[in-house]
């Protein structure tokens, strides 16, 4: 459980509003020391009031006893609100860490701070701020080449100190991605910084932790999305040549400085190869973002790729002298078979590069979350189950992680590029898409539209996001901004839906919601530019941010069509073992009966076991030591 600072009658805040309850001082004391005696003051995750901010958060101040502390390492006024100037520390996890606790609450009970005494407060904070502040120290993990690792690197090296009671922040500086995520404050970040921050045990991550989001359009064209906000196209000259010396550098800078005041290690992640010489000046995604953070580096390799001495030691011969001093250690990583077998070439690339080993990492069977669509090149199955799902393989296909959950399940997942795909199938899902209508017309193009339509009633047909918008009756671009001319396209005719696009709205925000035949509950996130004028039943009623007479999605129970804005939609177990009830396989093989659990359950479990793999290839103490840490 948690005092609740209330209880104290000192300053609280509850919504930004100062709270007074009038409890005497000796029974909270009392209180106190019971709940510190019995242990019982730590986490509560359980809080029915506000989710924990990470994993192991000493809940002991519900309320912290500081506020207004008025420091701006831990807060920020919002200027000009209908109640005046607020202080805002929505940010903060200072008040909710051990250390923290364990000096300020003794403090606080000592000196018999009277109800209301904000100075007597004021006192204490000043002393645990020198006490137990420090800024954080990052560290980052680059690559020898792209793929080597390193996401899952920075996810692993998180859970591990998670573990040992630090509190860590993922970061990356430039990502480029059209697998994103929306933030609990209707921020767009990269899907694997969010992956990242739930293996450092974080439960509201947030744009400082990828300031730069690339989503490519097309024809070398990419949306900028900066601190999770659209911020402009850029095509690769003008993004080096007047983003990244424009802005693009101070918001590198601000964003960690930010990480740094609040977290005691930032993991960054660089992104590609460290040593592309032909932009080497001009990469703020490396060694120029490890400048600005002061960050050691550890150089990361994939023996599975071949030729990983070559690349490590190529890297390193290709980085100035500067920059290579900042490499402290490389990882050679995903090592199948037995991990001994690599300790002799290890010790020779030590020796030629004049840096440590520091981790020979055996390969892990996990099943995580991909980031990008380069997962499935070449890949026309996953999966052996009984229920063949065809999902449609879009040229420009986004949030494909909406796909993960099914790979829990009794399933194999067809990704479908040609009729028979969809003719054969016992389901069916329409994924999403950067440009809907033109993976529409390729939809055309190759047959599959007339499948989808030959497959209507007889089989499951689900739709999320630009999915969802081609099962309409109608695709309006009043003013061409899908890089294309104006038009009015006539859609599959599942349902009688119109969706339509303004050149001015981008729908960025996260929802939860029931089922409207109150089958259950689901979480997701909504990111898409065009909007529906929806005709049919409608699947969800919205149930977050106050929106209870909000509904969403398309239904036609009848012909087992359903559509949805909502992306992961299949995460949580009551939509997904609702859709796939209604599948009726083909095949031979009798369906496994399988408990359907909340994705984020698997992904936590998966995440331990990539821990472990790492702990077990990892040398500790030369790891730590690099961190700073003393065990």
């Amino acid at each position: 459980m948690g005092i609740r600072m209330d209880e104290y009658d000192s300053l609280s805040i509850r919504a930004n509003i100062h709270v007074h309850s009038g409890a005497p001082m000796k029974t909270i004391k009392k209180r106190v020391e019971d709940e510190l005696a019995a242990g019982n003051i730590r986490s509560n995750r359980e809080c029915p009031y506000h989710p924990s901010h990470f994993k192991g958060q000493n809940c002991t101040f519900c309320y912290c006893p500081f506020y207004p502390c008025e420091d701006e390492r831990n807060g920020h006024y919002i200027r000009g609100t209908k109640i005046g100037d607020i202080w805002s520390c929505e940010d903060c996890l200072f008040i909710h860490r051990d250390r923290t606790v364990e000096y300020a609450l003794p403090r606080i009970l000592e000196k018999g701070i009277a109800p209301g005494d904000h100075e007597g407060m004021m006192e204490v904070f000043r002393e645990s701020m020198d006490a137990c502040w420090k800024r954080g120290k990052a560290v980052m993990v680059v690559g020898a080449t792209s793929d080597a690792g390193k996401s899952m690197t920075v996810a692993a090296l998180g859970r591990i100190l998670l573990r040992r009671g630090y509190l860590c922040a993922p970061f990356k500086s430039q990502n480029m991605s059209l697998n994103s995520r929306v933030t609990a404050k209707g921020e767009e970040i990269a899907m694997v910084q969010m992956l990242q921050a739930q293996a450092m045990g974080l439960t509201i991550p947030n744009y400082h932790m990828n300031p730069i989001l690339l989503k490519p359009k097309g024809n070398t064209v990419s949306q900028v999305v900066v601190e999770g906000k659209p911020f402009g196209d850029y095509d690769v000259p003008s993004y080096y040549n007047d983003f990244v010396p424009g802005p693009g550098r101070e918001i590198v800078r601000r964003n960690i400085d930010f990480l740094k005041d609040h977290y005691d290690f930032i993991l960054m992640e660089g992104a590609g190869s460290p040593a592309e010489i032909n932009i080497y000046d001009k990469d703020i995604a490396n060694m120029r973002a490890a400048e600005i953070a002061d960050a050691d580096c550890i150089l990361v390799v994939n023996v599975e790729w071949g030729g990983s001495f070559a690349y490590a030691i190529g890297t390193v011969e290709l980085m100035p002298p500067e920059d290579r001093k900042r490499i402290k250690g490389i990882i050679l990583n995903n090592v199948r078979g037995d991990p001994s077998r690599m300790k002799d070439g290890a010790d020779e690339l030590s020796k030629r590069c004049g840096i440590p080993v520091i981790g020979i990492i055996p390969h892990a069977e996990v099943e995580l979350p991909q980031e990008d669509s380069e997962a499935f090149r070449g890949v026309k199955e996953r999966g052996n189950g009984a229920l063949r799902i065809a999902v449609i393989k879009l040229p420009r296909i986004a949030n494909f992680t909406d796909l993960d959950p099914l790979y829990t399940e009794d399933t194999t997942v067809v990704f479908a590029d040609c009729p028979s795909d969809v003719l054969t199938a016992d389901a069916v899902i329409i994924p999403g898409t950067k440009n809907t209508i033109d993976d529409y017309e390729w939809l055309i193009a190759t047959g599959i539209a007339d499948a989808i339509k030959c497959v209507r009633g007889k089989i499951p047909i689900l739709g999320i996001c630009g999915g969802y918008q081609m099962m309409g009756a109608e695709l309006l671009d009043p003013k061409g901004i899908e890089g294309r001319e104006k038009g009015c396209y006539e859609g599959l005719g599942l349902f009688n839906d119109v969706a339509y696009w303004d050149k001015y709205d981008k729908r960025v925000i996260r929802d939860r919601a029931e089922l409207i035949d109150g089958g259950g509950e689901v979480e997701g996130y909504e990111i898409h530019m065009g909007l529906s004028v929806v005709k049919e039943k409608p699947l969800f009623r919205i149930t977050s941010h106050g929106r209870t007479d909000e509904t969403e999605g398309s239904v036609r129970e009848d012909e087992m069509l359903y559509g949805t804005y909502l992306h992961g939609v299949l995460d949580k177990p009551a939509f997904r073992k609702k859709f796939l009830s209604l599948i009726k396989p083909r095949g031979e093989k009798p369906v496994a009966k399988t408990e359907s659990v909340d994705y984020d359950e698997v992904v936590d479990h998966n995440l331990d076991l990539l821990a472990d793999a790492f702990e077990s290839g990892l040398d500790m103490d030369a790891f730590l030591s690099i961190m700073g840490v003393k065990e």
